[in-house]
């Protein structure tokens, strides 16, 4: 009884978190981590379960933490430039948001274990003060001064059931239910490339805020080889999402925009008694999906909203990710990674990306924990993504102007606290 209790405090916790969260772009649109912990390693840690936000990154590790409860938030602030040529206009904008998480782990039995978890996968927000897109100069364009934003947020709700194989092995599966926003203005300009201009921003721009639910899965195995030697993958299926009909011709596909597949193979190796090493590499398939891998091709191929129409023209990512932890004492175990990935932006398709400016391609992390009483533990992480630039290569026919250059650079700070029962 006294577990079930437990089991219902932690869904009511869900559900309090459970709203829509702000976005975070690292590895294109997806976050570089899951768990306060992980984060401080740079996000590394398949292979490595530490908390109840586990099940984020590896369900396997569900088996190998015991019963816990993590509450976690972020405070994420990134600096986004865009400048758009032929138009005048250029954007600058720094903010500040508040990124919550949450981990539930209980053990069934020797063997079995459940949880679940809450957290953000990732999106994207830019909020300029301008309309980055307008300019009197441009043949035919309406001009519309209304400042350009656009805010996407994911949020991933995924109860969780693991098993240990034997003593070295155990396998995990997640049921991703999955919530996300979307909104966009100051994208008038681009009503001459939906199929029905005469509409005017029906289903292009400032619709005010839609919404799309849809879930998938996620498996995990992890694998003690030896003493000091851990190998793990997960694999996340791609998630069918309902469409954002507010927004239908914008995305490929009538509004399309489905959560792209990935897969993650990790491996841990305990150094000395005292420290791990744990590196992944990580692949996100964005060119599964029609809105975000469409080449734009100068706005001259199909229209927006199309299956084939205009989307954001981004390859995929292989991303990687090396962390440690050292402990310092039975109170105290600190940790710093560094991760790479190319960003998936290529240069001829800046021009809608100035809405979506995920260039990102170093973090450079630190963390640390603190053991209290009663169980208790404290966690900081430190992440910093070092400032990337993508020049527009080539003009992107939008009234014969519309690329242009694109620099993200980010830090966050994160607290968790977490106990044992």
């Amino acid at each position: 009884m006294k577990k079930f209790n437990k089991g219902l405090v932690a869904c009511s916790v869900a559900a309090v978190l459970a709203a829509p969260m702000t976005a975070m772009a690292t590895n294109g649109y997806f976050a570089h981590g899951y768990g306060m912990k992980s984060k401080g390693m740079a996000g590394a840690g398949v292979a490595y379960a530490q908390d109840a936000m586990a099940a984020a990154t590896n369900p396997a590790g569900v088996a190998l933490v015991n019963d816990r409860i993590d509450f976690g938030i972020d405070y994420f602030i990134p600096d986004r430039t865009a400048t758009v040529y032929g138009t005048a206009r250029d954007g600058n904008e720094t903010a500040a948001f508040l990124i919550p998480e949450f981990g539930y782990t209980s053990k069934i039995d020797d063997k079995n274990s459940w949880g679940v978890v809450v957290y953000g996968n990732g999106g994207m927000n830019t909020d300029y003060k301008t309309g980055i897109y307008s300019t009197s100069s441009q043949a035919g364009a309406l001009n519309d001064q209304t400042p350009t934003s656009m805010n996407l947020s994911q949020l991933f709700i995924a109860p969780t059931y693991a098993r240990k194989l034997d003593d070295k092995h155990s396998i995990g599966v997640s049921l991703n239910l999955v919530y996300q926003t979307f909104e966009a203005k100051g994208l008038s300009n681009f009503i001459g490339f939906k199929n029905d201009p005469s509409t005017g921003k029906t289903g292009l721009t400032g619709q005010g805020e839609d919404s799309s639910s849809g879930f998938g899965l996620k498996f995990g195995w992890t694998g003690q080889l030896t003493d000091s030697f851990t190998m793990a993958f997960s694999y996340q299926t791609e998630t069918e999402m309902s469409k954002f009909s507010k927004y239908n011709e914008l995305f490929a596909n009538g509004g399309e925009f489905n959560i792209p597949s990935n897969y993650t193979l990790g491996f841990a190796f305990k150094a000395t008694p005292k420290m791990n090493v744990v590196f992944d590499v990580q692949q996100i398939n964005y060119s599964d999906i029609a809105a975000i891998a469409n080449k734009n091709n100068g706005f001259s191929g199909g229209k927006l909203g199309d299956p084939d129409g205009p989307g954001f023209g981004w390859d995929d990512m292989t991303i990687f990710k090396l962390g440690m932890d050292y402990k310092v004492s039975d109170n105290l175990v600190l940790r710093a990674g560094y991760s790479q990935g190319d960003q998936p932006i290529p240069e001829t398709e800046t021009a809608f990306n100035v809405i979506a400016p995920a260039v990102i391609e170093e973090h450079i992390t630190l963390g640390a924990t603190w053991t209290m009483a009663d169980k208790a533990e404290l966690t900081v992480s430190y992440m910093q993504a070092l400032e990337n630039e993508v020049k527009g290569s080539s003009p992107a026919n939008f009234n014969n102007a519309g690329h242009g250059d694109l620099k993200m650079s980010q830090n966050s700070l994160g607290v968790a606290y977490g106990w044992k029962f």
